[in-house]
């Protein structure tokens, strides 16, 4: 499938390196810059988060069209742009004195995380090995998994020492400088050409039509219902379980084993649950969140830990699953605009989830675990919807 020379474990290495880099100086930055760049140009910290939810939102719109190129032409230069896109956005972040530039570079910020994150990689990854991309696809999120453990105690040291648009400025020179070449270093797709079938009458090809459009809508409610879950529930956690009766000391301790459970997870996928269909897998990772609420419930906050160790298990193998799902259910051939479809309105989702996750928190206590339990048990039940053979 494609004419470099580099092998799977190559490729692995370098583009989950340079993901690392993109999740680490993109979607994890307001984590820890967000107060002292509102406090430098005086606003509120909510400006920062408002201006990352904006950027998802334009990753997303950008989704169906990185994928149609990347379909077409390969990911490899579609990654390398995006790195100067992020080192843009983070080099005119570095200057912001004002709402407007800071609104402009999270707009840059937005389009290089549109091209450069796990979509577009994934994406990258189906043009090069096609219907064998699952097991580098496990491998880059085995990588890329530590870019928060990576990136919070780099970028703190640095806008410490430093400040924080030194800290910006940085990532910008390690996108140049690092990033960059690692995608660069991709193998070139070659064309991908779709075999002429037997012949088949136009019902049964808007059959065919019908049950993908199914499928897909299917997908991109399940993934939108765990984005909900994912990305409301790890900005809010630890408020989550002191409102459920722990202690700040509890919460910080349980919130701790949300990483490493998403690494052993992805583990477990990358082996044993590797030798079955990635539909096991995700209705597996659906049933955890809930699980873990109702143990909660049952132990108190004494398996908090129980809790977020099931919760960071279902995240590690549905981040697997946006990749490896969809292409076990229609294969390579246009996968990535399928996957930019599909992922748009998980986007908009994980945008707006930390904000409506601490309203109910606010309002209903331990009782937004349940909305969170919920809307996973209905991702679930979409997938009992869809079958291991429904490839189109």
């Amino acid at each position: 499938m494609s004419r470099g020379t580099a092998g799977p474990l190559t490729v692995v290495i370098a583009l989950g390196t340079a993901q690392t880099i993109a999740w680490a100086s993109s979607y994890y930055l307001p984590a820890i810059l967000a107060a002292p760049i509102a406090s430098d140009l005086g606003l509120a910290p909510t400006y920062v988060f408002g201006a990352l939810s904006g950027a998802l939102v334009i990753s997303g719109l950008l989704g169906p069209r990185v994928g149609h190129a990347i379909d077409t032409f390969g990911g490899r230069s579609m990654l390398a742009v995006s790195n100067l896109v992020f080192a843009a956005g983070l080099g005119l972040l570095s200057v912001a004195y004002g709402v407007a530039v800071l609104i402009a570079a999270w707009i840059l910020l937005g389009i290089g995380m549109g091209m450069g994150l796990y979509e577009a990689a994934f994406a990258t990854l189906a043009r090069i090995y096609g219907a064998n991309a699952r097991r580098t696809i496990t491998g880059i999120t085995l990588i890329a998994g530590f870019a928060s453990t990576l990136g919070w105690p780099l970028t703190t040291w640095l806008a410490t020492e430093y400040g924080w648009r030194a800290a910006c400025q940085l990532w910008a020179i390690i996108h140049i400088g690092l990033a960059l070449p690692l995608n660069l270093a991709l193998p070139r797709a070659a064309p991908l050409h779709q075999e002429a079938g037997p012949s088949t009458g136009a019902s049964q090809q808007q059959s065919g039509r019908q049950s993908e459009t199914f499928a897909m809508i299917l997908l991109a409610y399940m993934f939108a219902a765990a984005s909900f879950v994912s990305s409301g529930v790890s900005a809010i956690l630890p408020t989550m379980l002191v409102a459920f009766g722990a202690t700040p000391a509890q919460a910080l301790l349980a919130g701790a084993l949300v990483g490493p459970a998403q690494v052993g997870a992805r583990l477990l996928e990358a082996g044993w649950l590797g030798r079955f269909h990635p539909l096991l897998s995700a209705r597996l990772a659906m049933l955890m969140n809930p699980i873990g609420v109702l143990a909660l419930v049952a132990g108190g906050p004494w398996l908090a830990p129980l809790f977020t160790v099931l919760y960071g298990a279902g995240n590690g193998i549905i981040t697997i699953a946006r990749g490896t799902l969809p292409l076990a259910l229609f294969g390579p051939a246009g996968y990535g605009r399928r996957v930019g479809m599909i992922s748009l309105p998980s986007r908009a989702t994980g945008a707006f989830a930390p904000l409506a996750l601490g309203l109910m928190v606010e309002h209903l206590g331990s009782g937004a675990l349940w909305i969170g339990a919920l809307a996973s048990v209905s991702a679930f039940v979409a997938l009992l919807l869809l079958r291991g053979d429904q490839t189109v």
